[in-house]
């Protein structure tokens, strides 16, 4: 329930679409609600350690994704003074 419930919240998130840091904020948390279903049915499976060892992968891959993400968002902010995604219409000078 807990991961169904932080997959909707990131879904709207995204959705809803703000400015690209909630963007961000919501595909991180759709990532999280993916990432507590691999340990959680990883527990059922008492010999096999692959659903951890695959969250465990998924966790420094979002963080590396997240890192260059935010240099992206950062770059986009000093070219066009606004993280807003609907207000950026061309992709350079």
């Amino acid at each position: 329930m807990v991961s169904a419930v932080l997959f909707c919240v990131g879904l709207y998130m995204i959705v809803s679409k703000q400015n690209a840091i909630q963007i961000l904020i919501g595909i991180e948390l759709m990532l999280n609600a993916a990432i507590l279903n691999l340990v959680a049915f990883s527990k059922y499976d008492r010999f096999n350690n692959g659903g951890q060892m695959l969250a465990l992968f998924a966790i420094v891959l979002a963080a590396a994704t997240t890192a260059v993400a935010l240099a992206i968002i950062l770059n986009v902010y000093k070219q066009y003074k606004t993280i807003d995604p609907g207000k950026i219409d061309k992709l350079g000078d």
